[in-house]
């Protein structure tokens, strides 16, 4: 997220700050320089003015000489007069006793005469070496420059310490000019900087105003927006860098249109999938998922996101993310439920770089649910037909053998052995022409012969029939009674006849064959919404609800004994349903155990009037 800058934290002040920071502490360098330069010169001009004259000296060390006392006073006091006092200067004369002999104070005349207490002209005369030092009075505020000059006096070879001349003149003149001069120089400073400041946020943001658009364009450039330039103010370092932010605007926006291009097409191919994706990095969790490998695992895409590989596939018990890396082989998984099957066969593939690091696994979840149905079912197929040939032929094989084994010669038992091999061989034929018939509806190359036909009409004419063999048959091993429930509308389909008289004729066999004796058996014939419904419905003992989703499949008996014996293929429901399939219709089956089945035909269905008919066949 991009903060707004504050002007304090900007690069614009900070150039400005660094600036100024250089002038003044260029300027105070100077300033100091200047100053302390100034102030030694001041007092050297200062203490230049007050060096006592030599032949003020001179005379001075012959009043000092005099046994006079009171007359050489007046002659020391005349002689201090005469000296050029331009700083108001304090000018004593103390002798070499230390007795006070004459200044040029007017106002203090009563110390000539006293001993000195002045440590300064002590120390001259005791050490006879002269005193120069410059003092701070506390008390006024003032610093004061103090000399103590010794008088010599000589006589031939002889020099003798007559006295001194004590001069103690203010500095405050002098220390005032040069602060005058400080605070002048200060204020200039001060000026300067000011100026300088200005000056220096006013380069500031001619240097950051390229950098300021450079900014801007970066920013917008990682917002995706690549239309925007950076104007290139010169053909300095700051102009190069400009072009070379336009330029790498330019290869962005191009790299990222074919990245986008890329993963648009690597996005359509995986949503378009038929089989499950999933990439991880290198340490198995999940970073991508198609929409086909969200449906096959069941679970939401930001969900398995970020999730381990072991656990959304459930191999973590079986396996290790060391072992997938090592030895990335196909694995078949099983996430069947109750209420569908699903069989995922898993390649695994590593990311690998040049280098040969291994930064990711890409999974590849194929379903190969049919496929595992279709071997099954392929296996149970050529089982089933090897236990459905081989049960008659056992038979016909045994009663062949009886009467080659001269049981064709009794005549009781001759004709009933035959009538069994008859019955067994036409069992084949018929098992046989159903194979056939499923094979090639298979294949598609089973052919219908459609034409407009009254089901009404029609399906009256198939339970007529069964009325018929139940009338002729004196004996019969069971008897039923056909209720019929149809609409009074005639209802003309397209269809082909004999393949659905052959559907008709298995629901009833089914409906005779499982319903008890005296049994009712309800058939109905109406019309919904586009489709006509058929449905047969008998009083056996009904399906069990885990065998109903079976129901259909070839050679699937819910009684295997008694469908057996009572001569059936098993293969009679599975015609039924490919025929109706291929009509563009669909038949199921309602049932529950001990209170009968009912099994519906739906077929697509368009009304017609009976003089539309005739028309369209004219």
């Amino acid at each position: 997220m991009n903060s707004k800058i504050r002007f304090f934290q900007s690069i614009h002040f900070k150039i400005a700050l660094v600036f100024a920071l250089l002038l003044l502490l260029t300027l105070e360098i100077v300033g100091a320089v200047f100053v302390r330069q100034l102030e030694h010169q001041n007092l050297n001009t200062f203490k230049s003015q007050q060096v006592v004259q030599t032949y003020i000296t001179n005379r001075l060390s012959n009043e000092l000489a005099k046994t006079n006392v009171s007359g050489a006073n007046k002659q020391i006091k005349s002689t201090l007069s005469e000296i050029t006092n331009t700083n108001n200067a304090q000018i004593r004369v103390i002798d070499n006793k230390g007795t006070i002999r004459g200044t040029n104070e007017a106002d203090n005349q009563g110390v000539v005469g006293q001993k000195t207490t002045d440590s300064d002209i002590k120390n001259a005369i005791y050490n006879n070496r002269d005193v120069v030092r410059t003092t701070y009075n506390s008390q006024n505020n003032s610093r004061y420059y103090t000399t103590v000059t010794r008088i010599i006096r000589t006589q031939g070879n002889n020099s003798d310490l007559v006295g001194v001349i004590y001069m103690r003149a203010s500095l405050d003149s002098v220390y005032r000019n040069i602060n005058q001069i400080t605070l002048i120089y200060l204020s200039a400073t001060f000026v300067a900087i000011i100026l300088g400041l200005v000056m220096a946020i006013i380069i500031s943001r001619a240097i950051t105003r390229p950098i300021d658009e450079m900014k801007k364009q970066t920013l917008r450039i990682a917002r995706g927006d690549y239309s925007g330039h950076v104007h290139v103010y010169g053909n300095d370092e700051l102009g190069q860098l400009a072009s070379a932010v336009n330029n790498l605007s330019v290869r962005v926006e191009e790299a990222q249109e074919s990245t986008e291009s890329e993963r648009r097409r690597l996005d359509s191919v995986m949503a378009h999938m038929t089989d499950g994706v999933i990439a991880t990095d290198r340490r198995g969790n999940v970073t991508i998922i198609n929409e086909m490998g969200s449906n096959f695992l069941d679970t939401d895409a930001d969900d398995a996101v970020g999730k381990s590989i072991l656990d959304l596939l459930a191999i973590r018990q079986d396996y290790t993310l060391r072992e997938l890396l090592e030895d990335p082989d196909d694995l078949v998984l099983d996430f069947s439920t109750k209420d569908h099957d699903l069989i995922l066969q898993a390649y695994f593939s590593l990311i690998q770089r040049e280098s040969g690091f291994i930064s990711g696994i890409v999974c590849v979840l194929h379903d190969v649910t049919e496929q595992q149905k279709i071997d099954q079912d392929r296996k149970q197929f050529v089982s089933n037909v090897s236990h459905e040939l081989r049960t008659p032929l056992t038979s016909v094989r045994s009663y062949v053998e009886a009467l080659a084994e001269g049981a064709w010669k009794d005549p009781k038992v001759a004709p009933e052995f035959l009538k069994v091999t008859q019955e067994e061989t036409d069992r084949m034929i018929r098992m046989i022409n159903d194979l056939l018939t499923l094979s090639r509806m298979d294949s598609g190359t089973q052919k219908l012969d459609l034409e407009m036909v009254n089901l009404n009409e029609l399906y009256n004419y198939v339970l007529d029939r069964f009325d018929m063999i139940l009338k002729q048959d004196d004996q019969p091993e069971k008897t039923y009674t056909i209720k019929r429930e149809f609409t009074k509308r005639d209802l003309w389909v397209e269809i082909d006849t004999d393949r659905f008289t052959q559907v008709l004729d298995n629901l009833m066999n089914n409906a005779i064959k499982y319903s008890p004796d005296g049994g009712v058996i309800t058939c109905r014939l109406l019309e919904t919404h586009n489709n006509v419904m058929l449905s047969v419905t008998d009083q056996g003992l009904g399906i069990p609800r885990a065998d109903i989703p079976r129901i259909f499949d070839r050679f699937y008996r819910v009684d295997k004994a008694r469908s057996r014996a009572q001569g059936g293929t098993g293969l009679g429901l599975a015609i039924s349903r490919e025929v109706v399939q291929m009509l563009g219709g669909r038949i199921w089956v309602d049932s529950r155990e001990g209170r009968g089945s009912t099994f519906y035909i739906s077929l697509p269905y368009k009304p017609y009037e009976e003089e539309d008919l005739w028309d369209e066949d004219n």
